[in-house]
């Protein structure tokens, strides 16, 4: 427990090679999972980002089985499971069963892919809760291409999606494409989910994808305002996270999911207090009205 201040170990480590990239792959997936965070939330797809963590584990299980990059496996899994759960859930009451069924058939295949893994047990553990040294350069490479077209994609389909986050039924009626841009969102998410598995691991990328999101949306309701706190939360808790496994040699993501838990709390304690301050000031205010009309 000592080892998690030893600052002047992390930064004997930070001079390694591996420690920047890693910590350059933190923020961008921490860039991309806040300004996809927002749109998540407000599309309540928080399971589906777990039901595409599991494929996106079993791809990756599945290239290091056969030894090719971990990182371009996840993709693989992750694009695979946006388009089952796009084609299977078609109605919305479907949406959380199918995902249910997809989660449980992923994490089961990739359990047994792991099984078959001959290699050691690091590299297993590893792509279930992350770990810094599997990012290499080309991994970063990977993840630096794919960021920058899913941002360009997201750029160009921005509008018309944040409209149809807000309210599809209106947005149907006005000819946005609700039925494209959902599947084409999806696969942005997977996508994006992917990258982190590598990081976050799969089983705990969820706190980086919706947790930062989830905070920023507690406090402020102005999307551009939620996006961009998002992020700063998301940076926070992604590269803190690494800062702080160094010295112990700890899990990224348990540092990572504690981070923007504590971040969570308390933003939603501001909002508590911001609402029971909202509900006083009516109160007086109402008050204050009546007073003269009593006193006629």
């Amino acid at each position: 427990m000592d080892k998690l201040f030893d600052f002047e170990l992390t930064a004997e480590l930070l001079q390694f090679g591996f420690v920047q990239t890693a910590l350059l792959a933190a923020a961008i997936l921490g860039l991309l999972a806040g300004v996809l965070g927002p749109l998540i939330v407000s599309r309540n797809m928080a399971f589906a980002v777990h039901g595409t963590s599991e494929l996106s584990f079993t791809g990756g299980a599945a290239a290091l089985l056969l030894g090719v990059n971990v990182g371009q496996g996840a993709l693989a899994g992750a694009i695979v499971a946006a388009l089952v759960l796009g084609l299977l859930s078609r109605r919305s009451s479907d949406h959380d069963s199918v995902i249910g069924a997809v989660l449980a058939f992923g994490l089961g295949v990739g359990v047994l892919l792991l099984w078959f893994y001959p290699g050691r047990a690091s590299n297993k553990f590893g792509l279930l809760v992350g770990q810094i040294v599997s990012v290499d350069f080309a991994s970063l490479a990977l993840l630096g291409g794919c960021a920058v077209l899913v941002l360009l994609v997201l750029l160009a389909i921005y509008r018309p999606l944040l409209f149809a986050s807000v309210d599809p039924e209106v947005a149907r009626a006005r000819g946005v494409p609700t039925g494209l841009l959902s599947p084409v969102f999806a696969v942005l998410v997977g996508v994006a989910t992917a990258l982190g598995v590598q990081t976050v691991g799969a089983l705990l990328v969820l706190a980086l994808m919706i947790t930062p999101a989830a905070a920023a949306c507690r406090i402020t309701a102005n999307p551009l305002r939620a996006t961009v706190l998002a992020v700063v939360f998301a940076e926070v808790s992604a590269v803190g996270g690494i800062l702080l496994s160094l010295a112990p040699g700890a899990p990224v993501s348990a540092f990572v999911t504690a981070i923007s838990f504590l971040i969570y709390i308390v933003c939603w304690v501001a909002s508590l207090a911001r609402e029971r301050g909202g509900r006083r000031r009516g109160v007086v205010s109402s008050a204050a009205v009546a007073a003269p009309a009593v006193l006629r």
